[in-house]
């Protein structure tokens, strides 16, 4: 055979592969007629929704190849004695020809991504037929016929699928892994809630407009009901208030379950995370709070399994007016109508014409909120340096730590009247708040690639944390809003005039059991992979997305070497961890390795490796190690629900906790002698220079406290923007995390190392231009 007529086979084999995998996924079997698989096209592309959405095809990249070698047939040269030899000489130098004029059908459906693969499976076929000494002699037959034009090209096709198919085993079950992945219609999901027909109620209305309250009240009167918040100190408020009224409620989160009954039967009513909720227990009403959250890229998967899959006979939904329409359109496909209740704000608030400027003119009721602790460490730092007293919270402080700074803050016998806050306040916290201070309008955000990025705050964003200013429950009956900086307010004023963004998506995420079946018809690839591959081959309906799943990889990645079953992996790659705490990270790891030998994680073995007990924090450093050492307490609260045999200690690991709940919040009422305490052990090198050069190092302030970089001596705007922390680059680099406190000690010996050496060098060359009676050289 030439090598121009074996060119010729294989360009004449590539567009018929080419054009058989652009019009269909792979349902033919080895050997099938390819007038089959043209058939099977039509039932294909019937199969496709005209409601889905166009997504962009699937990532061919996760799919890896099987590795073959190209060993010679067991047949020989029987092929060759039966024809005749094929000749393969010199046959690369054609593979610019062959692949010349071949063109793949860009489509948005799933047959890009099969043609793809099969791309990737010809240029293996043809390396393998190349390389082979000897073909197998049916193969050797067909090119042969096929060059002598005695044969069709449609009669190497079998082959090429059964080459395919070694090297991508998932072609063979594509349609499955299709099925599987098939996400367009989630309410079908939840039989029991579609057996019933289910009335929705939805309670719209701005912050502190009554709406939760209606739907709570409607809660306390049924026999039974369910409340399905977004905090634990939400779930906590309500517990509260339910047995409070006499209505015996049950607490579950994902680290506590708490029951009324001393026999530990369940209530007839239930306040938890919305995460735990449970879709088969019949209820007679279920509340489902900040409903507007449906769209949030990671969480927003709960409120939509709950929306679609609570077994309640009413459904009392609350949040923003701009999830009414979404809301609507979501119910009218499963067939249930929605009865909508408007509420307005009962207390007023105004946006100020004028802005903070300084802390000298913080009143009684102020709340300053920041978007990164670093900033309210700075912030609290100033305020005490005026003699003023000041509650702290953000986000990873424990509950019982916010709930003291709060009452801290709202006790009026206390002399605490100033708040500073992350938006961690906008929800489940109630404060007597009279003003709003916004310190910033931008703050880091994950957008849908999951990558960071720092943002201007969202109307959304804006009008939930400004709507904590004067609160109908507080002393203060008319709230007020500004920002700290001049420039920022036309900003606010800006962001708040404007309606919110109508919500147009709800969140997805792939079940455990999803996954179990792909990893059936995939037993060799990694659980990060089955989800990329899950994520890359879902079929959506336009009303939703698939949430963010980095952090789930992120996590799978980390225990992949742990020998594990496939559905404790799973679960414990679902656990709420901030992988930003290495000694958390850390901890899941050892926790999923001692899993991994069936030892039990014993109460003994925690405190090991805490180093349990623990000491009051020092310094910030010891501080944020201690709020690290509460979320590995939770995260085995969290496992040991799960797995309980392995995780046997909760009550133990429950009481230090409580203890360790009471460390931290001595340490956050001290959070300024901590600041202090830091500013000692990590001075600013560019701030130690000048003093060295005036002659004031370690010098102290008119009120006896040593100068601190955080302190702003009462400057306004320009000042609080370029004084303190961010006056230094080496302390913006270590709040950034682009500098570690040790790595800045290092660089600060060096440099005090280098202006040793400058200055001894100076003094040596002064000391050269004068005689040994002290006069100066004369020039020659």
């Amino acid at each position: 055979m030439s090598v121009n007529r074996c060119v010729s086979l294989f360009s004449r084999l590539q567009r018929h592969i080419s054009s058989q995998a652009a019009r269909s996924p792979v349902s033919t079997r080895s050997g099938s007629s390819v007038r089959q698989h043209q058939a099977a096209v039509v039932v294909c592309s019937r199969g496709v929704s005209s409601n889905s959405s166009s997504p962009k095809p699937p990532d061919t990249s996760l799919f890896v190849p099987v590795s073959l070698k190209a060993e010679s047939s067991a047949d020989g040269s029987v092929g060759a004695e039966l024809t005749q030899p094929l000749d393969k000489i010199n046959y690369w130098n054609y593979n610019q020809k062959m692949f010349s004029g071949v063109h793949y059908n860009r489509s948005k459906s799933i047959c890009v991504f099969v043609a793809r693969l099969f791309h990737q499976a010809f240029i293996s076929f043809r390396k393998q037929v190349l390389e082979m000494t000897s073909l197998p002699a049916d193969l050797h037959i067909v090119l042969s016929d096929i060059c002598c034009g005695a044969g069709h090209i449609d009669d190497i096709y079998p082959y090429f699928m059964r080459h395919a198919k070694q090297i991508f085993p998932m072609l063979d079950c594509m349609d499955d892994l299709r099925k599987i992945s098939d996400l367009r219609v989630p309410a079908n999901w939840y039989p029991e809630a579609r057996a019933i027909q289910r009335k929705v109620v939805f309670h719209a209305g701005p912050t502190n407009s009554g709406k939760t309250y209606h739907a709570i009240q409607r809660y306390l009167a049924a026999k039974s009901g369910v409340y399905c918040g977004p905090l634990k100190l939400l779930a906590h408020e309500i517990f509260e208030k339910s047995n409070s009224a006499g209505v015996p409620c049950d607490l579950v989160t994902g680290e506590e379950r708490t029951f009324v009954d001393v026999d530990g039967r369940a209530s007839g009513h239930v306040a938890c995370t919305i995460e735990m909720c449970s879709v088969t227990t019949p209820y007679e009403v279920a509340v489902i709070d900040e409903i507007q959250m449906i769209r949030d890229l990671s969480r927003g998967w709960a409120w939509t399994r709950a929306l679609l899959g609570l077994c309640a006979e009413e459904i009392h939904v609350c949040g923003e007016p701009a999830a009414i329409d979404f809301i609507k359109e979501l119910m009218y496909t499963t067939g249930e109508e929605v009865e909508v209740h408007t509420y307005q704000r009962l207390t007023p608030f105004a946006i100020l014409d004028h802005a903070l400027e300084s802390l000298d003119n913080l009143r009684p009721g102020d709340c300053i909120v920041c978007f990164s602790k670093n900033d309210i460490y700075s912030i609290s730092r100033q305020i005490e340096a005026r003699g003023l007293e000041c509650a702290v919270i953000y986000g990873s402080l424990p509950p019982g730590t916010k709930l003291s700074q709060a009452k801290k803050f709202n006790d009026p016998d206390d002399p605490c009247k100033i708040l500073v806050a992350t938006d961690a306040i906008g929800m489940g916290l109630n404060l007597s708040i009279k003003r709003i201070i916004f310190n910033t309008l931008v703050k880091p955000n994950v957008n849908e690639k999951g990558e960071k990025q720092m943002e201007t705050i969202s109307t959304s964003q804006a009008l939930q944390i400004a709507g904590r200013a004067g609160r109908f429950s507080s002393k203060f009956k008319e709230g007020e809003v500004t920002t700290m900086h001049r420039d920022d307010l036309p900003v606010l004023k800006e962001i708040l005039s404007h309606s919110v963004d109508p919500i147009e998506t709800a969140g997805l995420h792939p079940t455990a059991e999803q996954i179990e079946m792909f990893a059936y018809h995939l037993p060799d690839a990694t659980l990060s992979n089955l989800v990329d591959i899950f994520v890359s081959l879902s079929q959506v309906d336009g009303m939703y997305f698939v949430c963010n799943i980095d952090d789930f990889k992120f996590l799978a990645d980390m225990i992949q070497h742990i020998p594990l079953n496939l559905r404790s992996r799973y679960v414990f790659c679902t656990a709420p961890i901030n992988k930003k705490q290495p000694f958390v990270c850390t901890s899941f790891l050892k926790f999923a390795r001692q899993f991994s030998r069936d030892e039990p994680l014993t109460f003994d073995w925690v405190c090991r490796h805490i180093s349990w007990p623990l000491p009051p924090p020092k310094n910030i450093k010891d501080l944020v190690h201690l709020e690290a050492v509460h979320d590995v307490l939770d995260l085995y609260l969290w496992l040991s629900y799960r797995f309980m045999d392995m995780f046997p200690d909760t009550a133990f690991i429950r009481q230090i906790q409580q203890e360790l709940d009471d460390i931290i919040q001595q340490g956050v009422r001290n959070i300024t002698r901590l600041i202090r305490a830091t500013d000692t052990n990590v001075t600013d090198p560019l701030q130690t220079q000048q003093n060295s050069r005036s002659g004031h190092i370690g010098s102290a302030n008119n009120s006896g406290r040593t100068v601190s970089n955080y302190s702003t001596g009462g400057r306004g705007l320009r000042g609080q923007r370029s004084s303190g922390m961010d006056s230094s680059l080496a302390s913006r680099l270590v709040r950034d995390g682009l500098l570690t406190p040790d790595l800045l000690q290092q660089l600060q010996k060096e440099w005090s190392k280098e202006q040793g050496q400058d200055f001894s060098n100076r003094r040596e060359s002064d000391t050269g231009h004068y005689n040994d009676k002290g006069k100066k050289k004369k020039k020659k």
